[in-house]
């Protein structure tokens, strides 16, 4: 057990674990922490995280079912081609590594399938990267695509509306903070009928993480929901 731990995010992966946890994580906007040494999915949308505001019942973002929508707004098309791209460039940086590429790796994993459990999970991912041949026009394409989502959807909403954060509950506008490399803040908010946590995430605009962390920090005070972890014996 440890009070601070760092964990990555490019879509989900600080947000949603911290809210099914029933710790605090936070996600930066994308490039105001370091990613030195951090194995890269996606410059645009990695970052590197610890896991007074008006109220609007319904914050209208537009086109919120095509952003929750990986493959109708155009997300995974650019992440399986940056994918590819930045981790390449991570391996062929390495002083020593046994594989130099996302191709030697998808190799290696054929040749040891039983140690990489290949049956259990496969390697879908990868090969689609593999099958990438880059930025082109259709990534091009997609990658305005999620500009204009965000630039016309959550960044308008908040700045017509004036608000200090957005709030959801458990992580579910994740991809809608990821796709705009806005910063996230999830903190617990409750346990179900079962004993299972869950959170409340507040987002906001580029650059909004202290107001965001004493908002968080408010609405802990203000409820003090979060009980300490039960081990089984």
């Amino acid at each position: 057990m440890v009070a601070v731990t760092l964990g990555t995010e490019t879509d989900g992966s600080i947000l949603c674990p911290s809210s099914l946890n029933s710790v605090v994580g936070i996600k930066p906007t994308v490039g105001l922490t370091s990613r030195a040494g951090v194995i890269p999915i996606s410059p645009r949308q990695d970052t590197v995280g610890q896991k007074g505001a008006i109220v609007v019942e319904n914050f209208g973002i537009a086109n919120l079912d095509v952003i929750q929508n990986a493959t109708v707004s155009g997300e995974l098309a650019v992440l399986a081609a940056e994918f590819k791209i930045s981790l390449n460039a991570y391996l062929s940086d390495l002083s020593y590594s046994p594989v130099q590429s996302l191709a030697e790796i998808i190799a290696f994993n054929n040749a040891h399938p039983d140690e990489e459990m290949l049956q259990r999970f496969g390697q879908l991912i990868f090969l689609v990267s593999q099958n990438t041949t880059g930025i082109g026009s259709v990534e091009q394409a997609a990658i305005q695509k999620l500009d204009d989502l965000t630039t016309n959807g959550v960044e308008k909403v908040m700045k017509e509306h004036r608000l200090d954060a957005i709030v959801a509950p458990d992580s579910s506008f994740a991809t809608v903070l990821a796709i705009a490399a806005l910063p996230g803040i999830a903190v617990p908010a409750g346990y179900d009928e079962e004993g299972a946590p869950f959170g409340i995430t507040f987002g906001g605009l580029k650059g909004y993480e202290p107001r965001l962390i004493e908002i968080a920090y408010g609405f802990e005070q203000a409820t003090k929901v979060r009980k300490p972890p039960m081990f089984k014996q």
